[in-house]
């Protein structure tokens, strides 16, 4: 069925005759129409992770993709997994990971603009094109400050809001675009347990372990928007935040990788952001 009007008419009026939960996959914001209309329409409605249902379709032995294959491999993945997928974010929070998005990806643009300068600098080719570059980066600065007053104001629309931002910003280390993807992308910040919370974040080592072997511990998978700005902040929370910058050093004295420590020091910054939303109290300096 097309991803219009009258296709998501057809898939709401099919579930409720089969009285069935309409499944599918998480196609990077291509199924966001499809299931604000089956919620508004009363039709029980779930996004699958992509990569589970391949690794799925791979342990049934199945190579070929059709869209007639495609939809009964998450058929039969829901009958497995019947607790997979997620409920449906509340609209202020869909509009407020739509602008920490976008403000993450016009800031991904202005740093490649920067990188293309410091290389025009270089070859000697920076008086041709100064003039662009800078009103480029101009326009991209003006795009992210504009982003960023949208999205306190949409904060400040909420009083509990309010209140989780105040408590994340407590935490050294958090800014105020870690604390505002944080609420955006981690909904169940509070109601989850600390392990629980890495893993999403794709922040968990993950065990490489078989008989007496002992594989080297890797993170894999989560949510690559929200790990990459955990990364940001824990480079200022091992520098700035006590606790965590004499952990940060504890590692390093250890002879401990780069990536490694700022791995690890994300990892203790996003379960601390959720203890604190858990018991609603801000943190308390301390010295280590």
């Amino acid at each position: 069925m097309p991803n219009d009007d009258d296709g998501h008419v057809a898939v709401a009026n099919l579930a409720r005759h089969r009285e069935a939960i309409v499944c599918f996959e998480a196609t990077g914001g291509q199924e966001w129409r499809l299931w604000f209309y089956l919620e508004d329409a009363g039709v029980e409605a779930r996004p699958v992770p992509p990569a589970q249902v391949k690794v799925f379709a791979r342990s049934l032995g199945t190579r070929a993709k059709t869209d007639s294959i495609d939809a009964e491999l998450i058929a039969r993945f829901m009958i497995f997994r019947p607790d997979a997928g997620r409920a449906l974010p509340a609209e202020h929070l869909r509009l407020l990971r739509a602008l920490t998005t976008r403000r993450a990806q016009v800031v991904e643009m202005r740093k490649r603009l920067l990188a293309q300068i410091r290389a025009h600098r270089k070859s000697g080719t920076a008086e041709l094109l100064e003039d662009i570059d800078l009103e480029l980066k101009e326009r991209l600065n003006v795009a992210i400050t504009e982003l960023e007053s949208r999205v306190s104001e949409l904060l400040g629309h909420d009083r509990r809001l309010v209140d989780t931002t105040r408590i994340l910003r407590s935490v050294p280390g958090i800014g105020p675009a870690a604390s505002s993807t944080l609420i955006a992308e981690l909904p169940g910040r509070g109601a989850l347990t600390g392990k629980k919370v890495a893993a999403l974040n794709g922040l968990a080592p993950v065990e490489q372990d078989s008989g007496t072997l002992r594989g080297k511990r890797t993170i894999v998978g989560g949510r690559r928007a929200l790990r990459y700005v955990l990364f940001q902040a824990a480079l200022v929370a091992s520098h700035h935040n006590p606790a965590l910058k004499a952990f940060a050093d504890r590692l390093r004295k250890a002879g401990k990788p780069h990536k490694v420590i700022v791995t690890a020091v994300a990892r203790k910054l996003v379960i601390i952001a959720n203890a604190l939303c858990k018991r609603r109290r801000e943190c308390e300096p301390r010295h280590p």
